[in-house]
């Protein structure tokens, strides 16, 4: 199973944007509203909804590609870059000289 980090904002933007494609998609495909109205609102909600929704889509695919990018590597390459990321910090905190 891929767990790839995704914050509140993030999660929030996702959610609403398919929320405004399905309301969309529901306004067309119900009778309830007038019907002029009714398509004007649902594609306007249904457009919306799809335009937000793959930038998104693709940042967030892009963030499982590079979270599992590293997967295939050996076990000797993780403990280079767990190194690597220490000697950074202690540089970066002046503890490196």
């Amino acid at each position: 199973m891929r767990e790839v980090e995704v914050t509140l904002p993030e999660l929030v933007l996702l959610v609403g944007t398919r929320a405004a494609l399905g309301a969309g998609l529901g306004l067309l495909l119900a009778d309830r509203l007038p019907e002029s109205q009714r398509k004007a609102v649902g594609w306007t909600l249904f457009l919306v909804g799809a335009v937000t929704t793959v930038p998104l889509a693709l940042e967030f695919l892009g963030k499982v590609r590079a979270s599992t990018a590293g997967d295939d590597d050996p076990p000797h390459l993780e403990t280079d870059r767990q190194h690597a990321r220490q000697f950074d910090r202690q540089a970066t905190a002046g503890g490196a000289r």
